[in-house]
């Protein structure tokens, strides 16, 4: 898979609300009640990473927990990335 373009990483930012670009990455921070809830999410994220065999790094800070995205093997963010932050969000 080939890294994106910037205007197509544009366009797909825009269907993937509350990400961001971070250098190679995208990333989004979410905040949760308290720092077990924060781990019940990094343990869902966990799982849907591993069924699409592509892994995000993870930040725990008490209930935050930034998540960074992209495809270290492409070099770049690719449509694989969006995909994941999209099911992300859907936990």
């Amino acid at each position: 898979m080939s890294p994106l373009a910037d205007a197509q990483v544009t366009a797909e930012l825009a269907q993937t609300p509350g990400w961001k670009r971070a250098g190679k990455a995208i990333e989004r921070t979410y905040r949760f009640p308290d720092f077990k809830a924060a781990m019940v999410f990094i343990n869902w994220v966990a799982a849907l990473a591993e069924r699409a065999n592509h892994h995000p790094d993870m930040t725990i800070r008490y209930n935050e927990v930034t998540v960074s995205v992209w495809t270290h093997s492409d070099g770049g963010l690719t449509t694989k990335d969006f995909a994941l932050a999209r099911g992300i969000d859907a936990l």
